[in-house]
């Protein structure tokens, strides 16, 4: 088993990416830390696994709060002594232009994506550095290579989190450590807003059309390459920025 006795945090983990990325760890072995909100939600993606016969633990938390990051690495040590993957999937999207984004807009966006994520992190490093090796994988955005309209702070937190990753990557290479970020462009997950109801396939086309593939992501295409990066098979990876984004970044 690709993770057998590797201990992995991932963050969002009850929806979207994060759950797609849960499923393909624990059929790889993984023991596995599950950071969210809703406490019901976790509770029963935890009590789901555990009966497939995956170690797993459910971790509520508000990464808004400074205190969390501490708080979900400690139980990640409690409960299985050790951190080796650490992937900061939450994420916050709200869309506004520079005069539409108010104070609090602005510091909820880039809190989240960006300082929870080097919360963690540095909360994570030690375990990893003790161990001599260890992976982290940060969530970005495909709007962190190129930009967007009407989504400024949203821009700006993935873009910041993508020169976080190079400078992690950098510092802590000489530890083992590896740090590599994804650039997800528009996923069929809760983020994009596609209910289930009549026009959900027309806004699936209409997605689609600015893509070169011509179709949005699947979340299970996003997380083969978040766990293929938190892997030994991407041994020589690291400070790198993957785009899964079916080519629009390209353009």
């Amino acid at each position: 088993m690709l993770f057998a006795n590797q201990v992995c945090i991932v963050t969002g983990a009850t929806s979207g990416i994060g759950l797609a990325v849960v499923n393909q760890l624990a059929a790889k072995g993984a023991d596995l830390v599950l950071v969210g909100r809703n406490q019901v939600k976790g509770d029963a993606l935890t009590a789901s696994l555990k009966a497939a016969g995956t170690r797993a633990c459910f971790v509520a938390a508000d990464l808004g709060n400074k205190e969390a990051a501490q708080q979900v690495c400690a139980a990640a040590i409690e409960q299985f002594g050790r951190i080796d993957v650490l992937i900061n999937n939450a994420g916050l999207l709200m869309k506004g232009t520079a005069l539409e984004c108010t104070d609090a807009d602005w510091d909820s966006v880039l809190d989240i994506n960006l300082s929870a994520a080097f919360r963690l992190s540095r909360a994570a490093l030690p375990s990893m550095i003790r161990q001599a090796g260890g992976s982290i994988i940060n969530i970005a955005s495909d709007w962190a290579l190129m930009g967007a309209k009407n989504a400024t702070a949203y821009c700006v937190s993935k873009a910041a989190l993508t020169q976080l990753t190079r400078c992690m990557a950098l510092d802590f290479a000489g530890n083992g450590i590896r740090v590599n970020a994804v650039c997800p462009g528009d996923t069929d997950t809760p983020m994009l807003g596609l209910n289930a109801n009549n026009d959900r396939q027309q806004k699936m086309q209409d997605y689609g059309a600015d893509i070169p593939l011509g179709r949005v992501a699947r979340s299970t295409e996003v997380a083969n390459v978040v766990v293929f990066l938190a892997s030994k098979e991407a041994s020589f990876m690291t400070g790198a920025l993957v785009p899964v984004d079916g080519g629009t970044s390209a353009q």
